[in-house]
């Protein structure tokens, strides 16, 4: 975590979703920029791709193994005008100081097995993201990296959970923009 983050001027929110693969961040994300006016969707796994902002291939799980300043340096000038609504799988090396929500979902294995197993990752692919979700790598990664006040846990296994899910946030949302107005 940074020790001193300099004063917040933003009118929108950045967000961030995060969790292991399959959690269903993407779809999340999508309909909360859907939602909510001001807010637009940040694929960084896209974004990795399409600018080729890694170093290398992992041949083996067949995916880029991302350059953490690369990102960065391609994100910092849009993640100061707020209104982000970032998807990711991890979050420990994005500065703090960019996000006003963090929104880390949860599934259960069972769902999140059949949710990879249907995209078509290889078994072992499969064996590393839910060794993660038990594991709680990226819970463990996000709580150590952002405010506590700026958390939220969901649980994301089931399809009415989403809309559960989006109602949350854009209460949250509506918090932080009345806070931000009785500065």
């Amino acid at each position: 975590m940074e020790e001193e983050a300099p004063a917040v001027t933003r009118t929108v929110p950045n967000i961030l979703i995060t969790g292991t693969p399959g959690v269903g961040k993407t779809t999340l994300a999508k309909l909360l920029c859907e939602s909510v006016s001001g807010l637009r969707f940040v694929p960084v796994g896209q974004l990795i791709n399409d600018h080729k902002l890694y170093t290398k291939w992992n041949e083996e799980f067949d995916c880029p193994e991302y350059d953490e300043d690369m990102v960065v340096d391609f994100l910092e000038n849009e993640m100061g005008t707020g209104g982000c609504v970032v998807d990711f799988h991890t979050s420990g090396f994005f500065p703090e100081r960019w996000f006003d929500i963090v929104v880390l979902l949860r599934t259960n294995n069972t769902t999140l097995y059949d949710r990879l197993k249907e995209r078509g990752y290889a078994e072992k692919k499969i064996t590393e993201n839910i060794e993660c979700e038990i594991l709680e790598v990226t819970s463990e990664e996000v709580y150590t990296s952002y405010k506590p006040e700026l958390i939220m846990e969901l649980q994301s296994d089931l399809p009415e959970q989403v809309e559960s899910n989006l109602n949350q946030i854009i209460e949250r949302l509506v918090e932080w923009k009345q806070k931000r107005q009785a500065e």
